[in-house]
């Protein structure tokens, strides 16, 4: 039996030997994409500077944000070479290594999110619903110990794709982690499954399972006292913010990935249709690079103290503000005089 590529006609944008290339993407793309992860920088770059500068002690909880502020913060070096990329329509100029590069640096952003983020819900869920039991999620040397566990599997795993997912040449361009490698369909499509399975999926499942549980038993918080309510107030913020994270930028990055390539695999002479599944596929981008801006949200909500850092920096700032006025004030009166 014939595969069921071979089975359909040519279409536009492919030839005779099935070769379909990337067209060109609109500059809204470039644009969104670097100023998503632009504000992301800013904003876990300050945060990282707060958790190092301005939270002498750290709790479990604040160790965790620190790690997913600095998952969100390494996936910057990417974005000019990206904005390059496209501007050059789907050109890779950088040679192997840095393709390599930006591969492990990806993955280690999109799926060290997702792993520190569900180890944020189960210390969320130990903290609220077990807050009187002993529980390893409340014990610094081994909240530390499962970071860096956390991150040694990231290393190998980005190490592991980019020896996989090298550059290729298709026809006059240079290919980087593109649906139209079509060497690498059979590992694209095996890859895929394991990063939806393993990388979103499951992840997803604990943090929702983790917050039903924790809303469940909010219903059941006695909020008549300041520190219930607190707790209660506290908590749901971060299940919403969570929540969000998970169903706005990592499910349409994963369904839609998983969608291009079955159709890459079963469907390859479909030119036109892989061109707009690869154009949602960047789209998708952007708004899982919108988590980087999201994240910072659970620090406040999460942290009281990063939060108390946060407003005395404000405070800090405001008196500076105030003291070069009163001074500006204070010439003006004497140059008046």
């Amino acid at each position: 039996m014939e595969p069921v590529a071979s089975m359909l006609p040519p279409v536009n944008g492919s030839n005779d030997s099935g070769l379909c290339l990337g067209e060109t993407q609109h500059v809204s793309i470039t644009v969104l994409m670097c100023l998503v992860f632009s504000v992301g920088f800013l904003l876990n770059a300050f945060s990282l500077w707060v958790f190092c500068c301005r939270l002498p002690c750290w709790t479990t909880g604040t160790t965790l944000q620190f790690h997913l502020a600095l998952s969100d913060a390494i996936a910057t070096p990417v974005t000019p070479l990206m904005a390059v990329y496209f501007a050059m329509g789907n050109d890779w100029p950088f040679g192997r290594f840095l393709c390599q590069v930006k591969i492990a640096l990806l993955s280690s952003h999109f799926y060290g999110s997702t792993i520190f983020l569900t180890l944020i819900s189960v210390h969320r869920f130990t903290a609220v619903v077990h807050f009187n039991k002993r529980s390893y999620m409340k014990q610094k040397e081994f909240v530390k110990q499962l970071c860096a566990g956390v991150w040694i599997f990231l290393l190998i795993q980005s190490l592991v794709f980019a020896v996989l997912l090298p550059p290729s040449k298709e026809g006059a361009n240079s290919q980087c982690l593109s649906i139209h490698q079509k060497n690498l369909t059979n590992s694209y499509f095996v890859i895929n499954f394991i990063l939806f399975i393993f990388g979103f999926l499951i992840p997803f499942v604990v943090a929702a399972v983790c917050y039903g549980c924790l809303a469940n038993t909010l219903t059941r918080l006695n909020i008549s006292t300041a520190k219930g309510l607190k707790v209660k107030l506290k908590s749901q913020r971060m299940i919403g913010v969570c929540l969000v994270i998970f169903g706005i930028c990592f499910l349409p990055l994963n369904v839609i990935r998983t969608v291009g390539v079955i159709v890459k695999k079963f469907y390859a002479r479909r030119c036109h249709v892989l061109q707009q599944i690869e154009t949602a596929y960047y789209c998708s981008w952007i708004l899982a690079g919108v988590n980087s801006c999201l994240d910072p949200l659970l620090y406040c909500f999460g942290s009281t103290n990063f939060r108390d850092a946060f407003g005395s920096l404000r405070i800090r700032q405001g008196e500076v503000q105030t003291r070069s006025d009163s001074e500006m004030t204070g010439n003006q009166s004497n140059s008046k005089a």
